[in-house]
């Protein structure tokens, strides 16, 4: 039986006529059938297999079926690059006939000197976000310089730095944040707008849930009441970071910031009787009485009290015990198990504990034990996901696996691919790739990124600092889309554009037609849809380079094609 979904439109086109509108509704999705079957033969794919095949039998219910390779393709590559695929690395893929084709395509793109810089630009940019947020460095009031922080992210993953020891350097890093600087460390961007706000609560709540999944920014106010931090907790855990300053470096002859710089610094401690020695901090509990703390570890371990940085360094003694952690692992494979599958294994995925059981414990620990034995192997723990069996399904529902709904509030079981849409990054380097851009490169086309993508930023203005990217079907989106620059360049029909090449090929219209389907959407359209394209075609009095280009906006601008399924 053909099974489709229907999308229908994202907004309602306002430019390029009530039949490109048409196409809109018309730009569904359809299982095409079987493909390649996951990858057996590492250990840790059969592992996940293993484990997700038995809660299906569990909740009795029955997996979609596996998806047909383009549109696998087409998923992997938003995944792992940030983008949809070229035309010619569909045909590439396409012409590969091997029964391990889905896993060479993996190692190609983890591996392969072609996709290196594609790689590294994309998952800096995806930890930028997470640990700056996506508008932080984007603002005059900001200690944070996003190019600095991206720098050094880019090279981290350009080197294959270990997990462990990146979260190390950010936690500990000292030196300048601007690029060109002198002492410039990258990494000093992590903590630069947070050390000197309130106490450095910022700070402290941030690499709690990041590093550690723990949501702890609500005990530096009162004991948790859902789960076991104490308000006690948080400030042992704040004390660790009272002797870092950040440092502001003013443009000369001016009271604007230029860059800042990350030191450690003696710390005294708090009262009218501060003693370097024996360096305290004080909190107020709800009930007014005074409490005191000293840098004690999540795990109990306590540190020296000293707050002179020669004695005892107490950044570089909590970036040991981080690492040294077994959170630490599991916070990032349930994190990264959440960017390629949708959900993690806990809902919120930075907030682990006993209060949160996960969905699969057991799986979660194997991966986080695997994770460690790899030595923390992010390409690795990559790998072992996208090549297991719930990478591979269809995100088609079936009667066997309808009730699987984690939308509804359910534990995610994984029986199908969860659709969710392009983060605001893989829709712009999507677009970018239609329009025959290429990757971004100078200062200016870098600002133009940047303030494209705050157009999908929503603020949250909770106690952690969180953001978000939405497609709300605002009017400055929608306009973006519909006649914006970037949208513009995509269905150009200018010599050497996408849209010229084909209207200049030789092959019939109907060819063109698909060979656009199957490019923005890794699928061949549909009799209705052809019906619809040959309507445009007439529609433009038979100018077939007009119609490609009425075709090709309406795919960009469908539901079908921001959306990762």
């Amino acid at each position: 039986m053909s099974r489709r979904i229907v999308t229908g439109i994202w907004f309602l086109p306002l430019r390029r006529g009530v039949i490109a509108s048409c196409l809109l509704l018309a730009c569904g999705m359809i299982c095409l059938g079987p493909a390649a079957g996951a990858d057996s033969e590492l250990p840790e794919v059969k592992r996940i297999n293993e484990a997700i095949q038995q809660s299906w039998t569990a909740a009795g219910l029955v997996a979609s079926k596996n998806e047909n390779d383009l549109k696998w393709m087409r998923r992997l590559m938003l995944d792992v690059v940030g983008r949809i695929p070229t035309d010619q690395e569909q045909q590439e893929f396409g012409r590969d006939k091997s029964s391990d084709k889905r896993r060479k395509l993996v190692e190609r793109l983890l591996s392969d000197e072609r996709y290196a810089a594609q790689f590294a630009d994309y998952w800096a940019g995806v930890w930028s976000n997470i640990l700056i947020g996506r508008s932080s460095g984007n603002n005059a009031n900001s200690l944070t310089n996003r190019g600095g922080m991206f720098e050094y992210l880019r090279t981290s993953f350009a080197q294959q730095k270990p997990y462990d020891r990146m979260a190390f350097e950010l936690i500990t890093a000292t030196g300048t944040n601007k690029p060109g600087e002198s002492d410039f460390n990258g990494a000093t961007n992590y903590l630069a707008d947070k050390v000197n706000q309130d106490n450095a609560t910022l700070a402290t709540a941030a690499t709690a849930r990041i590093f550690l999944g723990m949501q702890v920014q609500c005990t530096q106010c009162h004991n948790h009441f859902f789960n076991q931090w104490k308000q006690e907790r948080f400030w042992q855990l704040n004390a660790f970071f009272r002797q870092t300053r950040a440092l502001r470096r003013f443009v000369p002859g001016t009271q604007n910031v230029d860059f800042i710089e990350l030191v450690d610094e003696d710390f005294g401690g708090e009262g009218n009787r501060a003693q370097p020695e024996e360096a305290i901090i004080f909190y107020e509990e709800r009930n007014q009485v005074v409490r005191s703390a000293y840098p004690v570890f999540v795990d109990g371990t306590a540190i020296g009290r000293s707050g002179l940085v020669a004695k005892v360094n107490r950044r570089q003694e909590l970036g040991k015990l981080i690492v040294g952690s077994r959170d630490l692992a599991t916070a990032v494979v349930n994190r990264t198990w959440a960017q390629f599958l949708g959900y993690g294994f806990t809902r919120p995925i930075d907030d682990l504990g006993p209060h949160n059981v996960p969905s699969h414990p057991e799986l979660l620990d194997d991966l986080t034990q695997a994770f460690i034995d790899s030595d923390y192997d992010l390409r690795a723990l990559m790998r072992w996901i996208v090549l297991s069996q719930p990478y591979q399904i269809s995100s088609v529902q079936s009667g066997g696996n309808r009730q699987d709904d984690p939308a509804l509030g359910v534990p995610p079981q994984f029986s199908r691919f969860y659709m969710r849409q392009m983060t605001a990054e893989q829709l712009y380097q999507s677009l970018l790739t239609v329009a025959d851009q290429g990757e971004i490169s100078s200062q200016d086309q870098q600002r133009q990124r940047e303030e494209w993508l705050n157009q999908f930023v929503v603020a949250f203005g909770n106690d952690a600092g969180d953001e978000a990217t939405t497609f709300n079907g605002s009017i400055p989106q929608a306009l973006m889309m519909f006649n914006g620059e970037l949208v513009k360049r995509a269905i150009q029909a200018e010599p050497g554009s996408l849209l010229n090449d084909l209207a200049a090929r030789p092959s019939r219209y109907p060819d063109k037609v698909q060979m656009l389907f199957t490019l923005g959407l890794a699928r061949r359209a549909n009799q209705r849809e052809l019906d619809i394209a040959a309507q445009l075609l007439t529609a433009r009095s038979g100018n077939v380079t007009q119609a490609l280009q009425d075709l090709w906006w309406a795919i960009l601008n469908s539901n079908e094609f921001i959306l990762v399924h």
